[in-house]
């Protein structure tokens, strides 16, 4: 029993301190018999410095000494040690130190002097679970801030070989081992067969060939029936964790030599092991997916160029269809998609904000398919009624654009480019900020296009008188900041028409 305790216990360190080195020689009896390695010290200078530059756990301290009494000793080491364990002694009960000084000095333990120990001994093994505790609570917590910390490193995307290395390499320090391996099924590959792959670190860091060689049928036995059972296995020797993946399917084991290690210090080892294989095997398990998205990413290309390809030629057919409409307003709506986006350009809009600009800016007049001839091409003065249907144009755009699923960010801008700031546009009478941002944008193009194009029942008109129009429609028609972009942009408006007719096929090439 005394033998078993002194494995326990002989990496506990003690020092005692007191001035009589009779007392010494007694503890030092009692604490050999235990097990405990201890020091002691007649002088409590000396232990101050001692207690300084050495690796002590627990001190047994006497309280009435020269020069200085085991309070004072107390204080020092309190400045630079918060967790080393005392033990305050005194033979003379009557002078031993008020309770709130024990309290204060984080003092653990308090026991008089006598020819017997059982008290002391019963407060040193208390003294010692305590600092046990401590220590397991202490390794939880690095461990667990090991983990947190190497998280990030194994979930990074990069070939699976490397990521079951770097599962070891932050796994070792966990159960202070050296050797462990690492298994794992169904990798997918390139020609998209199943394999298995393995890393092993310390003595297994070896060819596959040498490997299999150091697994026996028992060592085999056990890797199996930890996944098969989807439990962890633990001997004298050695860990096995089952890698299991969010189906709870076991898709490999983690191994872990343990043969340096105590009961006690495997089975704390363990628990941290688990957190860590819980996290190893999602590392892995998005290691899988990754793979199987890099071998199917060329077919994923392949239908995105297809989908592109189709939503161009959507685009393509309805803009077709919406010049065809009206030969006075062809091109008109590539105008105002043009308009938009550099309107978008000038406020730093992103790559995809242009695209919907420039979409909404094409299909912003879509509804007019849906007005009769007769009023949208009337050059007479259109009575209430032919109005008031012309006004539905936004509304029956959106509800035309609101069936195709890859227009549902355009559907709201060409519901509301006819909205004012002032709130007496229309369809719903939004005003200000209620109004979206975009469809702002799209408002003060089109209507400078309409402005700067013949139409039936008027001529167009010039630029700088186009330009007054929407300084007097600032801030009651239209967004005051819009107009303010896109009038400052006006100056450049020549090679704006140049790179018009570049970039689109307008009506008026065709004629």
């Amino acid at each position: 029993m005394r033998k078993k305790m002194r494995e326990i216990n002989s990496n506990i360190r003690i020092l005692i301190v007191d001035d009589e080195p009779g007392i010494i020689d007694s503890l030092s009896i009692m604490l050999r018999r235990s097990g405990y390695y201890y020091e002691g010290c007649t002088n409590p200078l000396e232990a101050v410095e001692k207690v300084k530059n050495g690796n002590f756990d627990l001190m047994i301290l006497d309280y009435l000494m020269t020069p200085i009494h085991g309070d004072i000793v107390v204080e020092r080491i309190r400045q630079f040690n918060k967790e080393i364990y005392i033990l305050l002694l005194t033979g003379h009960k009557d002078l031993a130190p008020p309770l709130e000084t024990i309290k204060s000095l984080d003092i653990q333990g308090y026991c008089e002097k006598s020819d017997r120990f059982d008290q002391l001994q019963l407060l040193i093994e208390s003294g010692v679970k305590s600092i046990t505790m401590m220590r397991t609570i202490k390794k939880f917590r690095d461990g667990l801030n090991r983990i947190l910390e190497s998280v990030p490193k194994i979930y990074q995307l990069q070939p699976i070989g490397n990521i079951l290395e770097d599962i070891l390499v932050e796994l070792l320090p966990l159960v202070s081992s050296e050797n462990a391996f690492i298994l794992v099924d169904n990798i997918i590959d390139l020609e998209e067969t199943k394999k298995s792959i393995f890393r092993g670190i310390g003595k297994y860091k070896t060819g596959i060939n040498d490997f299999m060689s150091m697994l026996d049928s028992k060592l085999l036995e056990r890797l199996g029936k930890a996944r098969i059972t989807k439990s962890t296995i633990i001997t004298p020797n050695e860990i096995i964790l089952p890698l299991m993946n969010e189906n709870n399917d076991s898709i490999g084991v983690i191994y872990v030599e343990s043969s340096n290690n105590t009961e006690t210090e495997i089975s704390e080892g363990y628990k941290l092991l688990e957190i860590y294989a819980s996290q190893a095997a999602s590392s892995v398990n998005n290691a899988f997916l990754h793979s199987l998205v890099n071998i199917k990413n060329e077919e994923l290309n392949k239908t995105y160029e297809q989908l592109r390809i189709r939503y161009l030629d959507t685009i393509e057919a309805l803009r077709q269809v919406v010049d065809a409409k009206d030969e006075y307003t062809c091109g008109h709506s590539d105008r105002v998609s043009y308009y938009c986006v550099k309107i978008g350009e000038a406020f730093g809009l992103s790559e995809r904000d242009l695209e919907t600009l420039r979409v909404a800016g094409l299909f912003h007049d879509v509804g007019k398919m849906g007005i009769t001839d007769d009023i949208l091409f009337k050059t007479e003065k259109l009575s209430k009624e032919e109005y008031d249907e012309i006004k539905k144009h936004p509304t029956k755009g959106a509800r035309i654009l609101s069936v195709i699923s890859m227009f549902k960010d355009i559907v709201p801008i060409v519901r509301w480019h006819h909205e004012r700031i002032d709130g007496t546009g229309y369809p719903d009478g939004l005003k200000g900020d209620q109004i979206p941002f975009f469809a702002r944008i799209v408002s003060v193009a089109d209507a400078f296009d309409a402005m700067m194009s013949d139409r039936h029942y008027r001529s167009k008109l010039d630029l700088n008188s186009a330009i007054e129009q929407l300084l007097l429609g600032a801030g009651t028609q239209f967004d005051p900041i819009v107009v303010e972009k896109f009038v400052g942009m006006l100056g450049n408006y020549a090679e704006m028409e140049k790179e018009i007719e570049y970039t689109y096929d307008l009506c008026s090439k065709k004629s």
